[in-house]
């Protein structure tokens, strides 16, 4: 009693406690590296005094270390809001708008933070970077000079200005800031690694492999070690080693395109072309717009005979590149060998065409491709440092991979459940107090407010269904029936579901929340037909609106019924977030995105903490070309708890 009567006689103290206690749990998850509960943290940090300038920029650190780089920005510029004088606010903002590839606004930051604090060395460093990704290459050696000036045990800036030097073509003073590195850190693979690659550009393979053997000593999952072996292997005809070299390479990232095309070159080399081929088709995989996939792996077709793969592989390699000279000149040969004269002259005489423009312009443009040029090989194994991805103006578009969180958050629904706290504590973050009278109207204590189904055991569904029925024999009665209907949709009846939920309307039409869940359930049910329709198709209430829009053919199914009920229960109770949301669902999986934002932004309106919302609304703005914004939503997505926000995010921002 008297820790009750002191709390409620001094909020002052006990809020100041209180700010400190989440900043302090703030600080402690991050330096054990739990960013998801940091954020959850200092959230609550936030809600307390939103002037916290330290919150915001521990927030920020969290948000990056998940690679949320633009809610990271956010976070940093909010704490340079509340304290126009935080170094080091400016400094990791610099830093995560160099990653952003915002360079001039990253050089800006890190002035700032030099003029605030010309004394400390981390800055000069950060910029270093930033200036040798945006090829400033003078003035980021300017800056590790500054920062080696205060700070002469760092290996990785002596790498760096290494870097800058080769950039300049200042091979001997690259050398020397490598060998200073290696000195200085003994253990550091890149030291090595870096050298090597200096000396493997000279033809000096044996000091090369030294140097990467050395790398691979002290970091054996090192791969550009590995890799840059397998090239000097490669280039020194032991093919054996360059492949075993490549395999470890592979194991380590098994989605490593540049290395499946340099393995399948190796592979050609020695005549084993069915791995080859398999190496090419998991290019084509991870890299659909690269041109050299289809050409080389159209010469292996050719190889073994399969000509018809061949031209299909040509004319693929045309599709991306429509001046590929030596594509129409072997698909020519292709169709001729299979009697196809006709359209063999049309390719033979599109090359030479291609050719004598490629001749015409080679005294005008130094840029024309190489492609145009019958006498470039491509099967030249490619440095780390390339980027194999389109080389031409051809674009396309990448679907994310299977593992990255893509789907709608589904719709809110009552459900029979029992809550476990995590249920308990979302619940909390809405208030509705009509929602809460009609739950207590019910009277039992499993039914909950959810995007889940739920966690209650099939059998124990169908028992309690039959004791309300037998219920309802007794006592007909709206609250008895709405329950009945909620644990026949749990069970899969829905035709009997949405029966059962209509005879609740009907005794209580004015009730929005029965509304809600005949809408969801009429949902449930297209959801059900369309994932046992065989002849078509899936289309989940989940389903990526993205793919939705590319269905064009295929049977569409009609979310009219449960589009109807939503909309009536809005009309009931128009400020129920709940309702905007699961409307806005609808919206998307019928392909009407427009639509889909307006209702995802209204339910943001009236829950500010509506992390699903956002997360659906952050799709909905990507599919519609908006990414940063939609990035952004995903953010505050990620920073409201929807943990799978940042591997969504991280994958956008990474392929846009």
């Amino acid at each position: 009693m008297l820790s009750l009567v002191l709390i409620v006689s001094a909020g002052t103290a006990y809020s100041q406690y209180n700010k400190d206690y989440f900043f302090y749990m703030g600080r402690h998850f991050m330096m054990n590296n739990d960013y998801h509960e940091a954020i959850r943290t200092l959230n609550v940090l936030l809600r307390f005094d939103e002037d916290s300038y330290e919150g915001y920029f521990l927030r920020g650190i969290a948000k990056y270390n998940l690679d949320d780089l633009l809610g990271a920005d956010a976070d940093f510029t909010e704490a340079i809001k509340h304290n126009p004088v935080f170094t080091n606010a400016y400094t990791y903002r610099a830093v995560t708008r160099s990653r952003l590839g915002n360079y001039d606004d990253a050089l800006k930051d890190f002035h700032e933070a030099i003029e605030l604090r010309p004394d400390v060395p981390n800055a000069y460093y950060s910029r270093g970077v930033t200036r040798l990704l945006n090829q400033q290459f003078e003035e980021a050696i300017t800056d590790f000079n500054m920062f080696l000036r205060h700070e002469k045990k760092v290996a990785d800036a002596y790498i760096n200005r290494g870097v800058c030097y080769l950039q300049l073509k200042d091979t001997t003073k690259a050398y020397e800031d490598f060998s200073t590195a290696i000195r200085t850190n003994r253990e550091n693979p890149e030291g090595y690694n870096r050298r090597g690659m200096l000396y493997m550009e000279q033809k000096r393979y044996d000091e090369a492999l030294e140097d990467l053997n050395t790398a691979i000593k002290h970091d054996s999952v090192y791969i550009t070690s590995f890799f840059n072996r397998a090239i000097i292997y490669a280039n020194t005809q032991r093919p054996v080693q360059a492949l075993a070299d490549f395999d470890r390479v592979i194991e380590i990232d098994s989605t490593s395109s540049l290395t499946y095309f340099n393995r399948a070159i190796v592979r050609s080399q020695i005549g084993d072309y069915n791995r080859a081929l398999e190496d090419y088709n998991k290019v084509a995989l991870y890299t659909p717009d690269n041109v050299l996939v289809y050409y080389n792996r159209a010469g292996i077709h050719s190889q073994i005979g399969n000509i018809e793969e061949a031209i299909e592989d040509y004319t693929r390699a045309i599709a991306l590149y429509p001046d590929f000279a030596n594509a129409y000149l072997n698909r020519s040969y292709m169709r001729m060998r299979l009697g196809d004269m006709k359209r063999a002259k049309q390719d033979h005489d599109m090359g030479e065409r291609k050719i004598a423009e490629h001749r015409a312009r080679l005294n005008i443009d130094s840029t024309y491709s190489i492609y145009n040029d019958t006498t470039q090989k491509f099967d030249k194994l490619l440095s780390f440092d390339a980027k194999l991805t389109k080389s031409f103006e051809h674009s396309k578009e990448h679907e994310a991979p299977s593992n990255v969180a893509m789907r709608l958050i589904p719709l809110y629904k009552f459900v029979m459940m029992n809550a476990d706290s995590t249920t308990v504590a979302r619940a909390e973050l809405y208030h509705s107090q009509r929602e809460k009278d009609f739950v207590k109207r019910i009277g039992n204590d499993k039914l909950w407010i959810s995007r889940s189904g739920s966690n209650i055991a099939a059998d124990t569904l169908i028992a309690m269904e039959r004791e309300i029925s037998e219920q309802i024999a007794g006592k007909r009665s709206w609250e008895l029936i709405f329950q009945r209907g909620v644990i026949q949709s749990h069970i899969k009846q829905y035709t009997n579901a949405v029966n059962t939920l209509t005879a609740a309307i009907a005794e209580n039409p004015a009730n929005p929340f029965l509304y809600i869940n005949r809408s969801t359930t009429r949902a449930e049910m297209i959801d059900f037909i369309s994932s046992i329709d065989n002849s078509y198709q899936r289309i989940t209430i989940d389903a990526d609106p993205a793919k939705r829009l590319h269905n064009s053919g295929t049977r569409q199914y009609n979310y009219d019924d449960a589009m109807e009920d939503i909309n009536k229960a809005i009309k009931l109770y128009p400020d129920y977030a709940y309702s905007y949301y699961n409307r806005a669902n609808l919206h998307a999986i019928s392909n009407r995105l427009p639509e889909a934002y307006e209702d995802y932004s209204k339910a943001i309106e009236l829950n500010p903490q509506f992390g699903e919302a956002y997360f659906n609304r952050g799709l909905i703005q990507i599919f519609m070309k908006d990414t940063r914004k939609g990035c952004l939503d995903l953010s505050k997505a990620g920073e409201l708890g929807i943990e799978n926000a940042y591997e969504t995010l991280k994958y956008y921002q990474t392929n846009n």
